[in-house]
């Protein structure tokens, strides 16, 4: 028995193993598809994630069933904390629902894949190099694709910046646009707090090669997260739009998402 086996084994219940087999994810004869998703490890990674999302984060997520069941779908949300926490709690809150689970891709930072043995995992739990090139062939995938525009200017912001959501891409509407594909947006509530930064020492984030290099505990804090998703979002393809008509269309996601912000602070009833 290999050490996956051997972790499959001891770590994933019954219960978790049915609902991760129920997502149908085309793989190889050596248990990957073409981006290194892997079912067994997403298994005992999830089998790992749910007590930190049951028990440690304690997170409350709601309108996960606004997610199409089936489809290109993009799954755009605010960015914090320093570490990607925020993309593996409201993968798990998709990949966990109810009624037709599904295991969203995730783009993450040029970053994370660099790092030895770490770049590995996240690719085997359905994490993909977050470029357009990755994200369109996801799309042409029929993939659910988590997105977050602001990239590293949500995830290194400082605690006094928490909330206030940072400059948005337009490439993610480019890309919804050319493969029909709806936007669900999502408020995340929390993860600020989870290891909240008091500055960014940026000589040593250049010469270490990394984006930001926080100034904050060397722990991530319990702190209560809620996710809220709202109501797809649908922009028809139309090649005639300025690129500053598709701001405008940006703008209108980047307003929703704000508004589920505030719907997840108002809920909020502590930090921790």
């Amino acid at each position: 028995m290999n050490l996956r086996s051997f972790l499959k084994e001891k770590l994933v219940s019954k219960e978790l193993d049915e609902k991760i087999n129920q997502i149908r994810k085309p793989v190889g004869s050596l248990g990957y598809d073409p981006w290194g998703y892997n079912t067994d490890t997403v298994k005992i990674g999830y089998a790992l994630v749910k007590q930190l999302y049951d028990k440690y984060f304690r997170v409350e997520a709601h309108g996960t069933e606004k997610v199409p069941s089936r489809g290109p779908v993009l799954i755009i949300a605010n960015h914090s904390g320093q570490l990607p926490i925020d993309g593996i709690l409201i993968g798990f809150a998709l990949a966990t629902r109810d009624k037709e689970p599904r295991m969203p891709r995730a783009m993450i930072e040029r970053f994370f894949p660099t790092v030895p043995w770490l770049g590995n995992v996240l690719n085997q739990v359905g994490a993909v190099l977050g470029d357009p090139v990755n994200c369109a062939k996801m799309l042409d995938n029929d993939e659910a694709v988590i997105v977050f525009p602001e990239g590293v200017r949500g995830s290194g912001k400082l605690y006094r910046d928490r909330y206030q959501l940072k400059r948005f891409g337009n490439g993610f509407m480019h890309l919804a646009m050319k493969y029909n594909a709806p936007i669900v947006p999502v408020g995340v509530v929390g993860c600020e707090e989870t290891i909240p930064a008091i500055s960014n020492l940026k000589p040593v984030a250049k010469s270490l090669g990394i984006p930001y290099f926080p100034v904050a505990l060397p722990m991530v804090l319990p702190a209560k997260v809620i996710l809220n998703f709202g109501d797809p979002m649908y922009f028809p393809a139309n090649e005639d739009l300025t690129e500053e008509e598709v701001t405008r269309q940006v703008e209108q996601v980047k307003s929703a998402i704000s508004e589920l912000i505030d719907q997840g602070l108002s809920e909020r009833k502590r930090l921790f």
